[in-house]
């Protein structure tokens, strides 16, 4: 309507929000370098459900091109609160499946199940301080 020149039925302040969303973005690259993974995705399933939104292109057998942007889908969740969509989010990870290349699925992961991100706790620096943790706990993890 705006684009057509005409108003909109309701104003700004009739506008209410309700729930929690949260947006994943797949991309096709090494979880822990980000490094580019092209290739050809062999199998790629991705479940859907009430609050659960999925727009992708790729599709079992597809090829990755390593010249392009590297993301492959994006998932989109809605809950009635923050708790509920990290949980919808962490379900609809862990039931992805993509064989073939990388993918940051696993990081998105770590990022659901971290504890200031679930209750909100975030910063522009809140990545830079969860892969330090993570290259902190891997290394410790080679060490044992």
């Amino acid at each position: 309507r705006i684009a057509a020149g005409q108003r909109l039925g309701f104003k700004q302040n009739e506008v209410t929000f309700t729930g929690h969303s949260i947006e994943c973005r797949i991309n096709a690259e090494d979880p822990e370098s980000f490094v580019p993974s092209p290739g050809v995705i062999r199998v790629f399933s991705v479940p859907g459900g009430p609050g659960v939104r999925v727009e992708t292109a790729a599709h079992s057998e597809c090829t990755i091109s390593p010249y392009y942007d590297s993301m492959i889908a994006k998932i989109i969740v809605h809950g009635r609160d923050r708790r509920e969509a990290v949980a919808r989010m962490r379900r609809t990870l862990e039931m992805t499946v993509v064989e073939g290349i990388k993918t940051t699925i696993p990081l998105h992961l770590r990022i659901m199940n971290d504890s200031d991100f679930i209750a909100g706790r975030l910063s522009t620096s809140f990545m830079d301080r969860l892969l330090a943790r993570l290259r902190t706990s891997s290394r410790l993890a080679e060490a044992v």
